[in-house]
Parts: structure tokens; sequence; C-alpha cells
């Protein structure tokens, strides 16, 4: 006999009968949160007839029931082009998306992997990553046209956003160094955040000057490409998750950020052999120009200096989950600028 999935005490349980009826997919038998992830939910679900992802959208950015039928029809058209994906299961009703309660949920097939940060990465698998993520973006240019002319999708075109300006950001570091004053009792947290803002406004003064024009050539993105979002089997992808963020940027700085996320070492370097020999099958399969990655190396950079959305998410929201990633990633932003020539060859070379 099913026994119940959810603990009586587990937060925003998800109405499991009322989502399974909507499926082919059987009863419930056990069902535990998963636990990366900082927008959504989501749900390891086993059910008398397998095992399941459920996924909760709730970040109000992107849970329109609409944005998240996209999602799914270019999952399903990157599938069919082979690149390693998870379509969701489509309900009784013939829709991918289920809406019960006024909160969107999508089914997907289980998939058996485990993620893998750079370091775990050899490089030949450097290469391979990055080809993927070019085979990414030259496939989705393909299937989002293609879906536009069918009439499936609306027609979108981006531009490229501006870039942060200096004296925005010493507005804000200003304003987060006194929520870090206000802070008792003071911890090592509020230490290293006062040392590091204190040292960005520094490096913004003394490099204000090269703030970048507007980004480069756009098109379409996973636009959250990183560890937590991709899937190994083996030494193999096996599926890239998440695509709440698809839309239309700068194809070139989503390949930056994604190797200054799976290439930066916990002191705050990042390994250059590594995303070398990433750029290079990036831009190969993506068909990007060197000068192309140089320039959105620089616009990354800049980004860089001027972002501070985990201390934000601390300080301003009481949201703690990405304080594990604040050290090596502000960090990196410091040795980013010393060591500013030697990222422009790796990703140019």
């Amino acid at each position: 006999m099913p026994r119940s999935c959810v603990p009586p005490l587990l937060p925003h349980a998800p109405p499991l009968g009322a989502l399974l009826s909507q499926y082919a997919a059987g009863s419930a038998l056990t069902c535990e949160p998963v636990d990366q992830g900082l927008l959504n939910r989501g749900y390891r679900l086993c059910t008398t007839r397998g095992r399941y992802f459920l996924k909760h959208h709730f970040d109000p950015e992107t849970a329109a029931p609409a944005a998240i039928a996209r999602q799914h029809r270019a999952t399903q058209s990157l599938a069919d082009l082979g690149v390693p994906v998870a379509p969701p299961l489509t309900g009784r009703d013939g829709r991918t998306v289920a809406v019960v309660g006024g909160h969107a949920y999508a089914l997907h097939p289980w998939i058996d992997g485990r993620h893998r940060h750079g370091g775990q990465l050899t490089p030949a698998q450097c290469e391979r990553l990055g080809a993927l993520l070019g085979v990414v973006h030259a496939s989705l240019e393909r299937v989002m046209h293609r879906h536009a002319r069918a009439r499936t999708e609306p027609v979108e075109s981006g531009e490229p956003p501006e870039t942060a300006k200096a004296a925005d950001t010493f507005a804000l570091i200003d304003d987060l160094l006194a929520h870090v004053r206000r802070h008792r009792p003071a911890d090592s947290f509020d230490e290293l955040a006062r040392h590091r803002l204190l040292e960005r406004r520094a490096l913004l003064e003394q490099h204000a000057d090269r703030r970048p024009p507007r980004g480069g050539s756009v098109g379409w993105v996973h636009g959250d490409f990183h560890p937590f979002n991709l899937l190994y089997k083996g030494d193999a992808p096996a599926a890239i998750v998440d695509w709440d963020r698809l839309g239309v940027k700068p194809r070139a700085e989503e390949a930056v950020r994604a190797a200054a996320i799976f290439f930066v070492r916990p002191a705050g370097a990042l390994d250059l052999p590594k995303v070398r020999a990433y750029a290079r099958a990036y831009r190969r399969a993506a068909g990007a120009t060197p000068s192309e990655l140089a320039a959105a190396v620089h616009r990354v950079w800049w980004e860089r200096l001027n972002d501070f959305w985990m201390l934000r998410w601390h300080y301003e929201r009481g949201d703690t989950r990405a304080d594990p990633q604040f050290p090596a990633a502000s960090a990196l932003a410091v040795w980013w600028t010393r060591e500013y020539d030697a990222v422009c060859d790796a990703f140019a070379d």
C-alpha cells in the first residue's frame, strides 16, 4: 500500500493527488525535496510506474505557464536534435504544464547523474563542455526560429543591456556597508563582506574609465548554464536542466559566465588551461570569433566588478543560500582584474 510521500512538516508540499491525476504516472510512493536550486522547488518522486522529477515553477519572474510551455517546446526540439536534455512529460490533456491551485508544475523523467565542477573535469572533458554549450547556442537558433515561423513562438529580438555605471555601484556599496555595520552580532561573513566591499570600491575607482559599451551579438541562450544545471552520467553529460532563463541575450557572455563558474578555484582564480580548452571548443561549435570572446570577457569582468547579488540576498532579503559561493566569487573579481590579459588570452587564443 503506498505510504504518504510527503512528511507532514515538509513546507510547500506539492498537491500530488491532483497533479498525478493529470498524468499517466501512477500513484505516489515517495517524494523527497531536491536541495539544489535557488529559484524554484524540485522533488524526487517515486510512483507505482517509475521515478520522476517534479518541478514547482515558483519564481514569479519565470513561472508564467506560457513561458514554461515555451521552455518545454524548446527542450523537446533540442532533444530531437540529440542535445542531452530532459523534456517534460505530456499530461492527459496534451499539455506539459499542470496548474493546480494557481501554481505551475511540470513532471520530468528522473535522470540518474551527478553534478561535476571544473576541477573534476579532464582537459578533454573541458573541450566537450565548451562544445556542448556551443551546440546548445547553435541549435537554439535553429529550433526557436523554426517555432517562430510555425507561429508556436513569438518572434523575439533582444538588445544587449546597458552595462553597470560605477556611480550606481558606489551608492550600492555604501548601502551594503551600512547593512554590515548594523548586523549584530557581527560574524565572519560580515568581516569578509566589509573587506570585499571596500576592496571593490577601490578597484572601481581605479578602473572606472574602463566601462564597456553594450554587449555584442545576441541569440537564444540557456540563461543559467552552470554545474548545478548539468548532470553527468559517468564521463558524459546526461542532461542540461533548468531552462527557466531561456531567452535572447549576448551568447558569448553566457560562455564566459559559465566558465567563470565551472573553472573557478576555491581561492578565486580561474583554471586558465581548462578555460582555454573549453573556449576553443565553444568557438568552433558556436561559430564565435576570438574578438567576440575577448569583448565578452571585458563585459563580464566589468559585470563582476559591479555585481553584489550574493550580498544583497544576504543582507536585504535575509536569504543565505548563496553564502557558500561568496568567498570564491568575490575573490575572483580581484584576481580577474590583476590577471586581465591572461584571462582574455585564454578565452580568445
